[in-house]
């Protein structure tokens, strides 16, 4: 008799860094609903995205294929691939019905609601981002204040009314500091709420569902709720991560970034910035992780009441980080600090998977999909590159060893941003190398010995064999993890 085929919640944040999470080591930050996770799941503490940038590393773990191969490389692609196949298709097919509450962004949405490939989502509620850039209706987020009777422009704070346009048009009512709408107003509340009725649809059906649960939060602008800012104190915030004199033999565009400001100029430079206004930074950070995590904990509450936790599989995740001042740099961009790179992943099903395991394995985003796969009993299609890593879930593998290195990439991923930059990182557990294709110069970093990444190794004649080595390595690695087999070899000849 086939197994009854487990429920999904894809919890996936956008642009949260790794070491945003109490239980996992940030004394700074209230997260009781993901330390919950992280008790009653497996945490893996050092899991890396495919791609620094949303759309790139949404499509890899999407699709189980890295982001060279499935040629969505950067943001603002006209269309998705029809040759590649998310993993809520393939389920779809096996009889799960998928939904969606949030983004989705594997195309773009600047201007108009993206267009959707055959992405296996019955139930689609659409919100980019919460700003109010789609006239017709197509914000669902903004749909739902509407039916409230509440509207966006009397209730928000921000700097900015729109993301449409760059720069983003001015909020004129602004008041000189980032306040966004109230948490029951909140897109991520939102997003929960869609989800529970989602999920409260299915629940008596029988058949299996997955949920993708996608706020844009904690992307800046970072405007959380009053309540939320007056939960964390400025004065209790770190600093970023920075030594004097580091940036001397680090690439050039990350010189430039730190005196003109991240993402290419368009963050604001660390150097105008006080140190009450960098903790500030981290406050306001911190305060929308929190926003989040109550929300997840209002879900996990929903899914205990309803007596459906134990047999659910729960995702927490994000498909970025952000470097949050570290190295002088805010945002994003072609930078593979662990800031920006270094993900979090903690994923639970009390009736199947290990409790209170903390995975220090290598893993990447990549593997998501072949894991989903064979968590549902079904075979891992030949065309995903990605590694299921079910067996360290069950406890049958081993949770220290998955993979002797992880992979990333950059190409000329944002308009307007380090458009010149083709990079890719090897990082094998200990030194981390950057080769920017075409450039002279690359970053090398061993972090045995500099876990900041503060020291560029480059450079170092003491360390030219150890860099030709890796060189070596990231280029076998680069060519052989994106050996695409879509084609299916199945004849001799």
């Amino acid at each position: 008799m086939e197994k009854k085929k487990k429920n999904i919640v894809w919890f996936c944040t956008d642009q949260q860094r790794w070491d945003t999470i109490h239980s996992l080591g940030n004394p700074y930050i209230h997260t009781p609903n993901i330390d919950r996770l992280v008790e009653e799941g497996v945490a893996f503490t050092r899991a890396y995205t495919q791609a620094p940038i949303c759309t790139p590393s949404r499509a890899c773990f999407l699709t189980g294929r890295y982001p060279r191969t499935t040629k969505t490389i950067f943001n603002g692609n006209e269309e998705f691939s029809k040759d590649e196949k998310l993993v809520t298709k393939l389920l779809a097919d096996e009889g799960y019905t998928c939904g969606l509450a949030g983004k989705l962004h594997l195309t773009s949405a600047e201007g108009r609601v993206e267009k959707r490939c055959d992405d296996g989502y019955s139930y689609f509620q659409y919100s980019h981002h919460p700003h109010n850039d789609w006239k017709d209706g197509g914000n669902d987020y903004q749909n739902w204040l509407n039916e409230k009777g509440v509207h966006w422009e009397e209730i928000y704070g921000g700097k900015f009314m729109t993301m449409a346009t760059w720069p983003p048009q001015a909020n004129p009512a602004f008041s000189g500091k980032q306040v966004g709408v109230p948490a029951q107003y909140h897109q991520t509340t939102w997003c929960v709420e869609k989800t529970i009725d989602f999920i409260e649809s299915r629940r008596n059906t029988g058949e299996p569902w997955l949920i993708s649960v996608n706020p844009f939060d904690p992307h800046p602008p970072l405007d959380p709720p009053q309540e939320y800012k007056d939960q964390l104190s400025i004065g209790d915030m770190p600093l970023p991560l920075w030594e004097d004199g580091e940036m001397e033999g680090k690439p050039p565009h990350q010189q430039k970034d730190v005196i003109q400001g991240g993402q290419d100029g368009q963050a604001e430079p660390i150097g105008s910035l006080t140190d009450e206004e960098k903790r500030e930074h981290f406050r306001d950070y911190y305060a929308e992780i929190e926003l989040i995590d109550d929300q997840f904990g209002r879900l996990l509450t929903y899914l205990d009441r309803t007596g459906q936790r134990e047999d659910t599989i729960v995702i927490f995740m994000s498909d970025h980080g952000e470097m949050s001042g570290d190295h002088g740099l805010y945002w994003k961009g072609a930078y593979f600090y662990e800031g920006l790179v270094h993900v979090p992943l903690i994923i639970s099903c009390p009736s199947v998977f290990k409790q209170g395991l903390q995975c220090d394995a290598l893993v990447e985003l990549v593997d998501i999909a072949p894991t989903l796969m064979e968590a549902a009993g079904l075979e891992v299609p030949y065309f995903m590159q990605g590694k299921s890593f079910y067996g360290i879930l069950t406890g049958e593998a081993d949770p220290h060893h998955f993979k002797d290195a992880v992979y990333s990439e950059f190409y000329h991923c944002l308009r307007g941003t380090h458009e010149d930059i083709n990079a890719t990182m090897y990082y094998n557990g200990r030194y981390k190398l950057v080769i920017y294709h075409g450039k002279e110069f690359g970053e090398l970093y061993d972090h045995e010995t500099d876990p900041n990444e503060f020291h560029n190794l480059w450079d170092k004649p003491e360390y030219e064999t150890l860099k030709t080595e890796l060189v070596r390595k990231s280029f076998d690695h680069t060519v052989l993890c994106n050996m695409d087999n879509s084609m299916h070899r199945v004849y001799g000849f």
